[in-house]
């Protein structure tokens, strides 16, 4: 038995599990950053030391979360105000009707590891 999880990608079986996205140290606690890997564009917030990861993409309109503003455990998009739960992915107010993909995160040693 794998301790990877197998998940379907266009038909075909892919191994998949945990993958580095970061330093604890590149994300300061109390903001967010811009990452992608693996054609995934990924924002990671670090809110007084917990690590969330969210999609860097707005579900609105496209315009990129991370350059919005980090309040608490939310952010809220730079062009229309939309704001999202980091912890869930949902939206708290719109104008958008769509939430978020969320991602799991795991820190290991002074490493951020994402299960894509």
């Amino acid at each position: 038995m794998s301790l990877c999880s197998k998940n379907l990608v266009g038909g075909d079986n892919l191994l998949t599990g945990y993958i580095k996205l970061a330093s604890k140290t590149d994300v300061q606690p109390n903001s967010m950053k811009h990452f992608e890997t693996k054609g995934q564009k990924i924002l990671l917030a670090n809110v007084n030391g917990n690590f969330y990861a969210i999609s860097d993409v707005c579900m609105h309109r496209g315009c990129q979360l991370s350059k919005g503003k980090l309040q608490g455990e939310t952010v809220i998009c730079p062009c229309h105000g939309s704001i999202y739960d980091l912890k869930t992915g949902n939206f708290l107010k719109g104008p958008t009707k769509k939430g978020e993909p969320r991602y799991d995160l795991k820190v290991e040693g002074d490493e951020v590891m994402i299960n894509l």
